[in-house]
């Protein structure tokens, strides 16, 4: 099976090595040509807790050079979702797998309408990884992949992926409700990285501070009723107390949304909180507090980003 890293970025690079170091046959593909020359001059570098080690992978900016992909990890940033399969829309055929990995919530029929292939798949990981510069990559921690079809069921697909994922120590596993899995770590997103962008604060900070907790567990009590009006069976029973612990168990970390401020880079807002405030609208939900914390960040966005 070809498998091609659709963004190989921290995540997509993490994938692609464990991948390639499995034997599988794999491509990383992305436009950052600096890091794709790094790949391939001298392997893709990875420390952390997967251990350090260089991981010779091919590495290209060209879709010609891949041809087209049995699977496809989508592993580019939300917001490139749409740039990113136009550009390299001939590696897809109908057959073709499209598993995305992407935080947020991701439009599926949106993926199918751009690629081409009804076959996509969405997962959830809870492996962190950091780029530290061109083919240099941070496994900041590990976790589970938990892969499902959004139709619902476990499919022989999903079996499949599973099986390739697991052959590369990535952990992964099948779930017959995926959008409850989705939603869950959708909980600990919304309720963690617009609060750290805002306030400069790592994970654990904002949970030892009352005025950034109280913010965060708003938040996230406006999210779970928007996910129990859609009927969404969450993986937890009492969500603040799940994103307490996920802030308390990764309390050194900088969340995405912290380090892509630090960069000037755009963020995911909109899959995350700006997510919730368009379905919370719909339905008639309030979600006032998302709509700030979604309209704040993108004031902070628009700060840098116009420079």
């Amino acid at each position: 099976m070809k498998i091609v890293v659709l963004g190989a970025g921290a995540m997509g690079s993490i994938f692609g090595g464990h991948l390639a170091e499995a034997g599988e046959d794999v491509i990383l593909l992305d436009v950052w040509r600096e890091h794709v020359e790094a790949i391939n001059n001298k392997g893709l570098h990875i420390t952390g807790v997967s251990g350090d080690r260089y991981i010779r992978v091919r590495a290209t900016t060209d879709a010609k050079d891949v041809g087209t992909a049995d699977l496809v990890i989508l592993a580019v940033k939300a917001y490139n979702t749409k740039d990113a399969i136009t550009t390299y829309r001939s590696i897809f055929t109908p057959n073709t797998i499209l598993l995305t990995i992407q935080n947020g919530l991701i439009d599926v029929k949106m993926l199918e309408q751009l690629s081409g292939t009804s076959r996509v798949l969405v997962g959830v990981t809870g492996h962190g990884a950091t780029m530290l510069g061109p083919g240099e990559v941070y496994h900041a921690g590990r976790g589970k992949t938990v892969i499902g079809d959004p139709r619902g069921g476990i499919t022989e697909e999903v079996k499949h992926v599973v099986e390739i994922l697991n052959r590369a120590n990535l952990e992964a596993e099948a779930s017959p409700d995926v959008r409850g899995v989705v939603w869950t770590k959708l909980m600990a997103n919304i309720g963690i990285n617009p609060v750290t962008a805002l306030t400069r604060l790592r994970n654990g900070e904002i949970v030892e501070n009352p005025e950034t907790r109280a913010i965060m567990e708003m938040a996230v009590r406006e999210a779970y009723e928007v996910a129990k009006t859609l009927k969404i069976k969450l993986l937890v029973d009492d969500p603040i107390a799940y994103v307490i612990d996920v802030a308390k168990k990764t309390a050194t970390n900088k969340s995405s949304m912290l380090q892509d401020v630090e960069r000037q880079r755009p963020t995911e807002i909109d899959v995350i909180n700006g997510a919730v405030v368009r379905i919370g609208k719909q339905i008639g939900v309030s979600v006032t507090v998302n709509e700030i914390l979604t309209n704040l960040i993108k004031g902070l966005e628009r700060s840098y980003l116009k420079k």
